[in-house]
């Protein structure tokens, strides 16, 4: 197993740079989506990502349960993990305690397969302090989150302006 985390801001360039890296890796990578089509604007975000990609690509759309995927010895860009977050937040009623336990759980068993990982998430407490509650435990979730993934990658890259600065 080989995992790049990719992290930054909202249109930072997070998820051209990976699907660079997975396509430069792979004559056939796997896209994991793990966005939940709750509105058109997510309807139409997700359109706008797949008509990014190739058709060497095989997509792969799981919300929640990565752990549970037969996926063995491929190369898989994972986008992202704030959806994915975003998906265990909610269904566990915004309880960050139970939905940090469930996607460390989740996470642990979906890195023990034998693949090349490239990682997108998002860096959400760098803005603004959110307004309501909900939205500041997110933030804490997230931030959690990423320092689990963080420590278990290989390599971490910031995105920045479209550029990747190393972190580990």
């Amino acid at each position: 197993m080989a995992i790049t985390f990719i992290t930054g801001g909202q249109r930072s360039g997070k998820s051209s740079y990976a699907q660079q890296l997975a396509e430069a890796a792979s004559d056939q990578p796997v896209y994991l989506a793990t966005a939940r089509h709750w509105d058109e604007d997510f309807t139409q975000r997700i359109q706008r990502h797949q008509n990014d990609r190739g058709p060497q690509w095989t997509t792969v759309e799981e919300e929640k349960h990565l752990g549970s995927l037969d996926l063995e010895n491929k190369t898989i860009l994972l986008d992202c993990i704030t959806l994915w977050l975003t998906n265990i937040f909610h269904d566990n009623n915004y309880d960050v305690d139970a939905a940090l336990k469930v996607a460390k759980n989740e996470w642990d068993h979906f890195i023990q397969k034998n693949n090349q990982l490239f990682v997108v998430s998002n860096e959400l407490g760098m803005g603004i302090h959110a307004q309501d509650e909900a939205s500041r435990k997110f933030t804490d979730l997230q931030g959690w989150m990423n320092q689990y993934i963080a420590k278990k990658s290989d390599q971490v890259l910031l995105m920045v302006a479209g550029l990747p600065l190393k972190v580990k």
